[in-house]
């Protein structure tokens, strides 16, 4: 290992794989249907690799993401992790996630992901209610969705994280127990549930704003929100992070909680975002953009951004706000060089008094009725600087 790297962190690794054979009407994330250019696509990434490895920074957590992952096939799966593993340190107990699609696996492409080296599998169900399911867009149905939770058990994948949606015009809470009930019932180790967000840039979005569709109210959402938390608890699966929750430890996603902490992550691939304190850069979203970069042999740069210690140290509030633990005072007087009350003390004395904050213990957290409002106290830290 370079002796210069000695004590710093892991990195983590995302592989932003870009296509979906159709776009879903929520979805906000950069992909693009043309799956014959996953050739060219693959050939790219393998590039931009080569041009970002760091061989002796230590790599603990890989995650694919998109678009459709599971668009790849095992065997193209296998050569990007081999890739990887030829230009950075990977650890041999590394997290590897796969997101899929059930309406894109079966039990044989399973098989081949987890002898592939893919150790965890993100399955996005969304719904176990066909009618959801087609509202949403997705090209999987409720069968559909139950097979690929039992060949990816067959495949060997214990660490099983399943995708849920809620929050859907005209959803109430007994049809959204009945998707949590079904999901539990599948024991998974993970399960990940987002309330429905209208992106300005997606079809969802201006179907809104032309009154084609009428989202739940401010208030049926929030029910929705305090009653998942309270449902899952009750069950045993308690929240890690406002839409995740996990019923050990263990299981928790190891990549996710990077990016709620401030570790360093790269990103690899159209569109993917890369941290490292204080720098974040991104590559530029359009698959054509950086096809024609690696041709050229370089990176598909799209942006770098230094930020100040100002806009580091609301992130770490911002983003350490949304795990249940909330982040560690001390840590951020370590982090920073002053304490989290030399800056943030007057604000956060006015949540605490409004029931929306907790300091205690060394920690700072929201109280169960501010996680939902975390946008909002999140805005409230942004006006102290």
């Amino acid at each position: 290992m370079n002796p210069s790297l000695a004590g710093t962190p892991p990195l983590g690794l995302y592989v932003h794989v870009p296509f979906c054979r159709r776009k879903c009407a929520y979805c906000d994330f950069y992909s693009v249907t043309h799956l014959e250019r996953r050739g060219a696509y693959l050939k790219a990434l393998s590039r931009e690799i080569g041009l970002r490895q760091a061989p002796g920074r230590a790599v603990d957590t890989v995650f694919f993401g998109g678009g459709t992952p599971s668009l790849l096939t095992p065997r193209q799966v296998e050569a990007v992790l081999a890739d990887l593993a030829g230009g950075f340190a990977m650890s041999p107990l590394a997290e590897i996630t796969l997101e899929a699609n059930p309406g894109t696996v079966d039990g044989r492409r399973l098989a081949g992901y987890r002898r592939a080296g893919v150790n965890r599998l993100s399955l996005g169900v969304q719904s176990f209610h066909d009618g959801r399911l087609a509202w949403l867009g997705r090209l999987h149905d409720r069968t559909q969705a139950l097979a690929g939770v039992r060949a990816a058990r067959a495949a060997g994948f214990h660490n099983l994280g399943l995708d849920l949606i809620y929050g859907l015009p005209g959803q109430g809470i007994d049809d959204w127990r009945a998707d949590l009930d079904t999901a539990l019932c599948l024991e998974p180790a993970h399960l990940s549930c987002y309330l429905l967000t209208y992106e300005d840039a997606t079809p969802l979005g201006q179907a809104r704003r032309a009154g084609r569709v009428r989202p739940l109210s401010d208030r049926a959402a929030a029910e929705l929100f305090d009653f998942t938390h309270a449902y899952l608890e009750s069950r045993g699966w308690p929240a890690y992070e406002l839409s995740n929750f996990a019923a050990r430890l263990e299981d928790r996603s190891r990549h996710n909680l990077k990016y709620w902490t401030l570790a360093p992550y790269l990103g690899l691939g159209p569109g993917a975002h890369s941290f490292e304190a204080p720098e974040r850069w991104w590559n530029d979203a359009c698959l054509e953009a950086y096809l024609e970069a690696s041709r050229a042999g370089r990176l598909p740069a799209g942006g770098r951004e230094t930020l100040a210690a100002g806009q580091q140290m609301l992130e770490a509030v911002f983003l350490g706000l949304r795990l249940s633990a909330g982040f560690d005072l001390a840590g951020f007087e370590a982090r920073f060089g002053v304490a989290f009350a030399t800056v943030f003390g007057t604000v956060a004395q006015a949540l605490e008094g409004e029931g929306l904050l907790a300091a205690a213990g060394g920690r700072c957290c929201l109280t169960p009725r501010g996680r939902r409002y975390h946008d909002a106290v999140s805005a409230r830290f942004a006006e102290v600087l």
